[in-house]
């Protein structure tokens, strides 16, 4: 094991029992002994020992010949045949990587009769196209996908692979990070690369918004990041554009899975998908009553928009989490934003600040929302909301 007690030197002083935090110490007689189990290697023990009787052994890193790996790939989410917005998000800041690096930008397309979608994936610039068209690959489970990205991976050694930071993006590949021994850069809401070194500089939220960290992986490839949806504009499409598919097979243990999905059941309900919508109204706390997102619900509907939320709406059972935007809800980018009674902490900021067009309605002239806002309106909003669904009434009519 990486650490053991020299018993000879061990004297029963049981000072190495209260230095560990995790309680992996115990004493038979008088000799100390390790449950290998619970133990996190921490060396809090051999800090403690006077009398040198903890050994701790440390392997040397070894680092990974990188040179091998070339190349950006975007792995193309779809949904029973469909391609999902967030891959042509993907594959235009993917385009822009790869050209820094001045290397190929590839795509990677799992599913059940897909072939047709390659084209998509090359018009928006993907020069290659990996595509496994099998039937048991119809609809996302964890371990096929997973284990035939990892292949494709060890085989064709990517530098940079990039993912949605949807449901299904999150479960993939993560896996993948963890089989191939790669870091992983989870939520990011910005890409570029350091010309000097050529690293990948993948840039998050964190400590709960407040900041924003850069993040880098130097030593091994490849270097793994998930972007979160609608924070990056899709890539145009020319379909004058050529590429390359190139087609895998796999054989029956490789696309197997220890568990069966049995039904599939699609969320009822006639609302417009929030990461979709062109128009938003969103409602915060100062709605003052769940009651009142019914106003909301009448301006998004005279817009033929969507209705969001911010957190403290959501977490007062106001309106379900499906409608939260921001650092822990949905990332938008919709043409018309309007804030309804949101203050605009930089949580919710972080989700909607690339809205083309922001308007905010809010009582308080301070507000941080207006700081970002294309128009403002300071007032009631319970007063403001119904005379501007009527006028917009009115106008479409």
């Amino acid at each position: 094991m990486a650490i053991e007690i020299i018993t000879e030197k061990c004297v029963g002083c049981q000072a190495c029992l209260s230095a560990c935090p995790f309680g992996a110490i115990s004493m038979e007689g008088k000799l100390a002994v390790i449950d290998f189990d619970t133990c996190n290697l921490c060396g809090a023990c051999v800090d403690s020992c006077k009398f040198d009787a903890i050994l701790l052994r440390k392997e040397e890193a070894v680092a990974q010949d990188i040179s091998a790996y070339k190349g950006v790939w975007v792995v193309a989410e779809q949904y029973r045949g469909d391609i999902q917005s967030v891959t042509y998000e993907l594959l235009g800041k993917g385009r822009e990587l790869a050209d820094k690096l001045g290397v190929e930008l590839c795509a990677v397309l799992l599913g059940k009769d897909i072939c047709e979608k390659t084209d998509e994936m090359i018009h928006r610039g993907a020069e290659k196209v990996y595509l496994v068209d099998s039937p048991e690959l119809l609809q996302y489970q964890n371990e096929p996908y997973s284990k035939v990205i990892i292949e494709l991976i060890n085989e064709y050694k990517p530098e940079i692979v990039l993912c949605g930071a949807t449901s299904t993006g999150r479960s993939l590949i993560a896996r993948v990070a963890v089989k191939i021994n790669a870091g992983l850069t989870a939520d990011c809401t910005s890409l570029d690369i350091d010309q000097e070194k050529g690293l990948l500089l993948q840039t998050r939220p964190a400590f709960g918004g407040n900041i924003m960290a850069t993040i880098i992986c130097p030593n091994h490839r490849p270097q793994m990041a998930t972007v979160r949806h609608k924070v990056m504009k899709e890539a145009e499409v020319d379909t004058s554009k050529s590429g390359e598919v190139i087609k895998k097979v796999y054989n029956d243990n490789m696309l197997s899975s220890r568990t069966k999905l049995v039904n599939v059941i699609e969320e009822e309900g006639s609302t417009v998908n929030l990461s979709e919508a062109d128009i938003i109204v969103s409602g915060g706390r100062g709605l003052s009553k769940p009651e009142n997102f019914a106003l909301l619900h009448e301006l998004a509907d005279a817009l033929g928009g969507a209705v969001g939320a911010s957190r403290a709406a959501v977490d007062a059972d106001w309106i379900a989490y499906s409608h939260q935007v921001g650092q822990t809800g949905k990332t938008v980018c919709p043409k018309i934003y309007i804030s309804c009674g949101i203050s605009g902490q930089i949580q919710h900021l972080a989700g909607m600040s690339s809205s083309d067009i922001i308007i905010a309605i809010n009582k308080d002239p301070d507000a941080p929302i207006f700081k970002v806002a294309n128009y403002g309106i300071v007032g009631d909003l319970h007063e403001i909301i119904p005379v501007l669904t009527k006028k917009i009434k009115s106008i479409l009519a």
